[in-house]
Parts: structure tokens; sequence; C-alpha cells
């Protein structure tokens, strides 16, 4: 179930309203218990069905030996405990819940190199893949690392994740590059250079496979790139794993440099899974929009179960939002990014009431700042659940979120309620 806060709510007026546990809606939605709810604040409101209390010399292993659960479904079970293993004599801890998942899906997480360690290890028991974000390649087809993956990589197995190398095409200065990847398509031996460049990072820093991610690829070269893709899933060989991002097309000849060059049947073939970037419709220099409005990603996804097996597609899933100066001016105005959760602290300070579009299946609200008025679209709750559940749908293999460097506990919550997240190490 997930409650909207009306006014006079308290956490604690709340839990005894469902009968559960004040330290449990703490978790599960990640609250600070020290600040008010706001009005229009979503909750999620998650009954256990067992639940254990810790002992001296308890850990949280030997708790889920003695429990028959995992550890990662103790962690999942209990955000509060961040992916760690602190516990405290007399804490209650949540070892099943009562709702059931629907099923078993593979997830996966985007994670720049500098998150922070306890963002990851909070996150990290929710990922099936974890892709470090970005490799660049070089006009002359080396691979270009980020500053310190082997901390990612270590960290994601240590949480039985497969880390992924994101290939992108990034230059060296950090943009996106038509040229840049049209030389490289354009080229056999470049190709070969990227591939082989590509191969033996994977093999040297010990990632389980590849995250493609080339954009705004020449609409004549849609065919090569997903050439290229089935030869580095060859040069790869058994054992890893080829993931390809697509951009979110609602049909084949859709328009625009975006679009044209990512080819869904060919790619769906090429790769053992597809991302769909599902999000961005509401965007830093765009008009004020919800970043995933349900419909437009439901079409997205309606096209893309027409040209690709279902069970390879993973549904891209937001976890930001954006606060937009009023009014907009087109190409002036520039909204700044913001995490769900200081979304709602945001409301909170400036007494702004959540809002919800039921169009949009998702939040949002005004405020002033300095003479200037505001509007916040993002992520919560609910908008998690209604997106999360077109998974199921439309019988898709997994979620992926982009990206997991900001907490957003109730999208981990809502992920590891409505399903069962594969481990694959």
């Amino acid at each position: 179930m997930i409650y909207t806060v009306n006014s006079n709510d308290t956490i604690y007026s709340i839990s005894e309203r469902f009968g559960i546990p004040s330290f449990q809606l703490i978790s599960d939605n990640g609250l600070d218990p020290l600040l008010p709810l706001v009005k229009g604040q979503s909750l999620l409101i998650l009954k256990a069905s067992e639940t254990y209390s810790v002992r001296p010399g308890d850990t949280v292993y030997s708790i889920a030996a003695a429990t028959g659960i995992t550890v990662y479904e103790l962690w999942q079970n209990n955000p509060i405990l961040m992916g760690e293993s602190n516990l405290i004599p007399g804490q209650t801890l949540v070892i099943k819940r009562e709702q059931t998942p629907l099923r078993p899906i593979l997830t996966s997480g985007y994670a720049y190199t500098y998150i922070d360690d306890s963002q990851l290890r909070a996150t990290l028991p929710y990922l099936t893949y974890l892709s470090v974000f970005p490799y660049g390649v070089t006009a002359e087809g080396a691979v270009i690392p980020p500053e310190g993956p082997e901390r990612l990589v270590n960290a994601a197995k240590s949480y039985s994740a497969v880390p992924l190398l994101s290939l992108t095409s990034l230059t060296e200065e950090g943009v996106f590059s038509s040229e840049l990847v049209n030389a490289i398509l354009q080229s056999e031996e470049l190709t070969d250079r990227v591939i082989a460049s590509t191969r033996d990072t994977v093999i040297a820093e010990g990632f389980g496979g590849v995250d493609m991610d080339f954009e705004f690829i020449d609409p004549s070269l849609a065919e090569a790139y997903a050439a290229f893709v089935n030869k580095l899933k060859a040069a790869l060989g058994e054992g890893y794993t080829v993931f390809a991002d697509l951009a979110p097309k609602t049909y084949s000849a859709q328009p625009g440099l975006l679009y044209e060059g990512h080819s869904y049947p060919l790619l769906g073939n090429a790769a053992d899974y597809l991302f769909l970037m599902t999000y961005e419709w509401g965007y830093m220099y765009g008009p004020p929009l919800a970043v995933s409005p349900i419909a437009n990603v439901r079409s997205v996804v309606e096209y893309a179960v027409s040209e690709i097996t279902s069970s390879k597609l993973l549904l891209g899933m937001p976890s930001y939002g954006y606060d937009w100066p009023l009014p907009f001016i087109k190409g002036e105005t520039k909204a700044d990014s913001l995490s769900p959760e200081n979304a709602v602290l945001l409301a909170e300070r400036t007494g702004s009431e959540i809002l919800y579009d039921t169009e949009y299946e998702s939040p949002y609200f005004y405020y002033s700042k300095n003479g200037t008025d505001h509007v916040v679209w993002f992520q919560d709750a609910r908008s998690a659940d209604r997106l999360s559940r077109l998974c199921d749908l439309f019988g898709m293999g997994g979620i992926g979120i982009w990206n997991v460097m900001r907490a957003f506990p109730q999208l981990y919550t809502v992920i590891s309620s409505n399903y069962s997240i594969i481990k694959l190490t």
C-alpha cells in the first residue's frame, strides 16, 4: 500500500493507524524521524510476516543463515542497515514481508567512480549488474578509463553484483561525439582497435561484461553499430555479458540523430540485454515536465516488445527530478537536478504541498525563492511503483536505474517488494 500524507500526520500516527512499527516505516521510506512529514508526501506501507530480534554476537550472515534467507534479502528488507553489518542488540529486523513478489527480475544501475562509499554499499544489495560509467574512446581507438574504477569493481563483486564496463562515445573532453562514433563505425581497423582495447580492459580490470552506450550515430551506420556490438560480444566470448542502451523510440523510423542510429531489431539480436533509456522527457534545458511520464514510457515499451524478445529488455527508471525557475524561457532557462529525498526536504523547508499528476503518474510542487517562482517534478513511491509494474505487464527481463549516485530508498524498496532480485554470482 502507498499512503499519501495529510495535514497533521506524523510517523507515529501513521504507524498506529496501519499497525506497523515506526522503525519499519522510517526504514522503508528513508525518513528522518526528526523532520515533519509533508502534506502530499507518499509513504510505503509494508507489513512484515516475520521479524527477528538481534542478539549479542549476531551478524547479518548468521541471521540470514538461521532464518533461511540470503544476506541480500536481509539487506533489502531492512534498508536502514545500508548494506552494512552494523547491528544493535535488541534491534528488530524484517525477515519476510507479507507481500509476495511478482517474479524474479534482473536489475542494473549506473555509477560514476566518485560515488560515495556508503551510497554504493546501500545500493549494491539491490543490483544484479553495476555499470561503471563512463569509459570513453580516443580517436585512435584506445579506451579512456575513468579514475579509480577498481573500487567499484571490487565492491560490486563483494555484493554478488556483476560489474560492467560502460563503453560510451564520449571524447577525452567528456562529450558525446557523433564524429568520433561515426569514424569508429566506418573504419574496420578502428573498430577492431576499440574492440581489442575494450576486451583487454575488461579482462585486466575484472569486469563481467560491457554496457554499450554509443549515441548520436549517423542513421546510415545503424547496421554497422549492431555489427560492432555483435563483434564485441564474440571477442569477449563465453562468460561475459553485453548490454546495449537504446534511445527511447516509439516507432522504427522515428526521426532525430539520437534515435535513427539505434535499430531495435538489429541491436536486439546482437546484445544479451537492452537497456531502454525511458527518461528525460523533462530535462535540464527543456520545459517543466515529469522526467518519465508513464504514457510516454509505455509507448516506448510497446514498440520495444514488438521488435525485441521482452525478456531481454530492462526498463530504465530515473532516480532524480528537476527544479525549474518560472517562467520557462526556451534557450535561457536551466533546471537544477535534485534527488527525490532532497525534493521532499525542499517542499518541507518551503512549506509546499506535494501534488500528484495522475496523467503523468508523477509528483510535483511549487515554491517561491527570492521573488522567483519554481516548479519541481521528481519521483516518489507512487511513480516508482507505477513504472516498475510495466516490467511485469510486458514480461520484461528487469529494471535498470539511471543512476545510483544519490539516495532514493523508496525506489529500491518498491523494486524489492514487487520483485525478487536475481543475483548471478
